[in-house]
């Protein structure tokens, strides 16, 4: 109290003080609704669903304002019998096939406005909301690689409709081949198709995984980057199932980093909350577990600056933070990933 008293006698002689409140523990009001200061913590953001996409997938930096792919799918060897020396000077046919497609960089933009007050008042404002922005972006981007569809007439333009990503889910499926899209620089070439598996029914069983690792080429087994591929409840429903004595079928294997991680028959699981859930695995048009050598099957283009612009003249007391992200994405090589849906 003598700390109180002596502040009191400070204030009336100087005109203010002030008062070590960690000194001062008996001080008991605490002001608050009676003219106190509200003192912010530090901001931070919430949680969000980024982009598992982005985990194994083959990121490359986009310079211009669109992406062109090719993959050469001739044959340099005689296919009949390429032993021997049967090569002559101008006969035969090389394999020189090739197939291209090209797509269009998208633009994912956002516009905050912000009271000029609170960026003073609240510590660590700004790098939060960069910091938040940026997975937003990842959820967003996430959503269009997965569910979009950017062909004319699309109706996911919550996932940005003409003006958003080729997703995932809206490429063409086929139980028999996976096939590579027409030939072209049109929006409508490089639909590629992917090898599918129809599911068993509406409940996921033992038997819908071993087909589609079954289904699953040999030789992206052992490459860098194999790993499956669906939703957090398609996850659990694995988790669910039993064999005839009641014991889980699959368990988690595997060790990374000297700790146990989500592994199924010996590749990792990636869960993704834009896949198509389990529940509608019955559906037509649904595909809801993927396994894929992500490396080869999907391919993600950056252009490598995300622009960020403050604009003072928004409203009187407010500034606007203007930001744009631009990125592309496709199935690179349709052969290297299957699915188990239709």
């Amino acid at each position: 109290m003598n700390l109180i008293f002596e502040a009191i006698k400070t204030a009336l002689i100087k005109g203010e003080a002030k008062v070590n409140l960690q000194e001062a523990a008996g001080l008991a009001a605490s002001g608050s609704g009676i003219g106190g200061n509200i003192v912010f913590d530090d901001a931070f953001s919430t949680m969000r669903q980024v982009n598992p996409m982005r985990q194994y997938g083959r990121v490359i930096p986009v310079i211009g304002s669109d992406a062109a792919f090719v993959a050469r799918t001739g044959n340099a060897t005689y296919q009949t019998n390429p032993w021997g020396y049967p090569v002559q000077n101008n006969t035969g046919t090389p394999g020189i096939a090739t197939t291209i497609w090209q797509l269009p960089v998208r633009a994912i933009t956002a516009q905050l406005p912000i009271r000029t007050a609170v960026l003073s008042d609240i510590n660590g404002l700004d790098p939060a909301i960069v910091a938040d922005l940026a997975d937003e972006f990842a959820q967003v981007e996430n959503s269009s690689m997965v569910q979009n569809n950017d062909q004319s007439g699309t109706t996911t333009t919550a996932t940005g409709g003409t003006s958003g990503l080729r997703g995932l889910l809206t490429y063409g499926v086929s139980t028999s081949a996976a096939a590579f899209g027409s030939s072209g620089s049109a929006i409508t070439n490089g639909l590629h198709t992917i090898l599918s598996v129809a599911p068993t029914g509406s409940v996921l069983t033992f038997a819908d995984i071993a087909s589609l690792m079954g289904a699953f080429p040999a030789p992206y087994w052992h490459l860098p980057g194999t790993a499956w591929m669906m939703h957090p409840t398609t996850l659990r429903s694995l988790r669910f199932l039993k064999d005839t004595n009641g014991m889980p079928v699959f368990i988690d294997a595997g060790v990374v980093n000297g700790q146990a991680q989500q592994f199924l028959y010996g590749w990792p699981i990636i869960t993704n909350g834009a896949m198509d859930t389990l529940t509608a695995a019955a559906a037509v048009g649904t595909r809801f577990v993927y396994l894929a050598n992500w490396p080869r099957f999907t391919t993600i283009g950056d252009q490598e600056e995300m622009s960020i612009q403050r604009n003072d003249q928004y409203a009187p007391g407010f500034v606007s933070l203007y930001a744009e992200k631009r990125v592309v994405a496709t199935v690179r090589d349709p052969f290297a990933g299957v699915v188990l849906g239709t």
